[in-house]
């Protein structure tokens, strides 16, 4: 047993928050940092895009170190790497050097992040565990808000002429006190040696998911070259093979990188494609939203930020305290919210269609999209992972984080790509809103394929 497992609770959420903060918070320094580092346009893309590509890449095998290493000790080592990546980005002289420390941050969020999701699994049971889940979808959603918020302020103050450097070097007291906290309060789970790394799996999924990130990643800034589409076309064979090196890893009685016992874990896989869809969604509708208000509407990068405000505020507030609602009502609950959230999408298209200004009619349909996607969000994460037994937290873990993070890539190449194809910058308004009601019709679309998955429960 922990002995404080709210203060362990916190501990582990702030590394969570960092994380998530770091894909947003970056996004709105983009334009300075392009200007201060004259760098190009590709150069720009992956200071943003490598951050995310090492994360999405490695986060089963972070999963898979935890669990052989102890959990408290990886999250440990992932909350260092990630500190001392922060304060290099930072302090990066050129745009090469920041590329380089910005994949590196990633590399520590994929050892830090998965440890999150295990040490809630095997520190909390029954409603405790809905509980921390609850904060963990409070603290995805803050992160995103003060991200943008924070982001731009930053930017803005240029405190002491240091313009982008401090939407990294705020990590560094943050990743300090982690580590001094963690010494006390993270408790000594030991590592399982005896399951031995899968390397070639390791190496396979790896190879697999690098094929699929980088160009959806990459994409639509680089007019989806030939090398794009080769690198996806491998990454079908490659997963192809990924499952057939774990059937005879698991054939020969070794360790798989994932066990086949975790995938038919009730309820894990259908919830799981829920929130794959609703990941796709949010990262997609964040992004054409984000280009609408600062490109199509004018707004600044802080003025941006804080359009989004409501909405993250909403979800925050529903994904903490969904499961006080009466409990009959917890089974459909993310059906529900998922039909809703479509419409809702559909009448955001509508206020925005013809290059309107953000207003209070937009906040007010704002607020409700974040109330009833943390109403979908937190009993999902406490459907998929409520009934795992606690050996296989690791593998749960690394399974829901990576679908979440792909849905996240995918939903801002896919839906990202369906807006740009409609407007090209400069543009009117008008231009940008209809493209951006194109890219709700969309967002509903998948909200309303989520539903269906939401409703479909395996329970044996």
């Amino acid at each position: 047993m922990v002995a404080r497992p709210g203060l362990l609770l916190a501990l582990i959420l702030v590394g969570q928050f960092m994380a998530v903060l770091d894909v947003f918070i970056v996004n709105v320094a983009a334009p300075v940092i392009r200007t201060d580092l004259h760098a190009s346009g590709a150069a720009l893309q992956l200071v943003i895009a490598g951050y995310t590509i090492a994360y999405a890449v490695l986060l089963i095998t972070g999963a898979r170190l935890g669990e052989r290493h102890g959990f408290s000790r990886v999250f440990r080592f992932g909350v260092a790497g990630f500190t001392l990546a922060s304060l290099a980005c930072g302090l990066a002289p050129g745009a090469d050097s920041l590329i380089g420390f910005r994949i590196l941050q990633g590399v520590g969020a994929a050892l830090m992040v998965p440890q999150v999701m295990s040490l809630i699994q095997r520190t909390f049971q029954g409603p405790a565990r809905l509980r921390a889940l609850g904060g963990y979808t409070a603290v995805i959603a803050g992160a995103g808000a003060v991200g943008q918020v924070v982001g731009g302020a930053l930017v803005n103050a240029d405190l002491f002429g240091s313009g982008w450097r401090p939407v990294f070097l705020v990590n560094v007291p943050i990743g300090v006190l982690l580590l001094v906290a963690g010494r006390k309060l993270l408790p000594a789970i030991p590592g399982n040696r005896e399951r031995k790394l899968d390397l070639l799996g390791l190496v396979t999924l790896a190879a697999a998911l690098g094929s699929l990130v980088v160009p959806l990643v990459m994409g639509h800034e680089e007019h989806w070259p030939v090398w794009g589409w080769v690198l996806l076309g491998a990454s079908v064979l490659l997963f192809a093979l990924f499952g057939l090196v774990e059937s005879r890893v698991a054939a020969r009685g070794g360790s798989p990188l994932i066990r086949a016992r975790v995938l038919r874990s009730p309820g894990l896989l259908p919830a799981a494609s829920a929130l794959f869809l609703v990941m796709c969604c949010v990262g997609g509708i964040m992004f054409a939203m984000a280009m609408h208000v600062q490109a199509g509407l004018g707004l600044s990068p802080l003025d941006a930020g804080l359009v989004f405000l409501p909405m993250s505020v909403g979800f925050g507030i529903s994904g903490m305290y969904w499961q006080r609602l009466p409990k009959r009502l917890h089974q459909q609950l993310p059906v529900v919210a998922l039909a809703l959230s479509a419409v809702g999408y559909l009448a955001l298209g509508l206020l925005l269609r013809d290059g309107q200004r953000v207003g209070v009619a937009v906040e007010a349909v704002f607020l409700p999209l974040g109330l009833i996607g943390g109403c979908a969000y937190g009993p999902l994460m406490g459907r998929a992972l409520g009934r795992v037994a606690p050996v296989d937290a690791a593998d749960a873990s690394g399974v829901l984080v990576t679908m979440m993070q792909l849905g996240s890539v995918i939903g801002v190449a896919a839906l990202g790509t369906l807006f740009l194809n409609q407007v090209s910058y400069p543009a009117p308004p008008s231009t940008s809103g209809h493209a951006l009601a194109t890219t709700t019709a969309g967002v509903a679309l998948l909200m309303l394929i989520g539903a269906v998955l939401a409703g479909r429960r395996r329970d044996k």
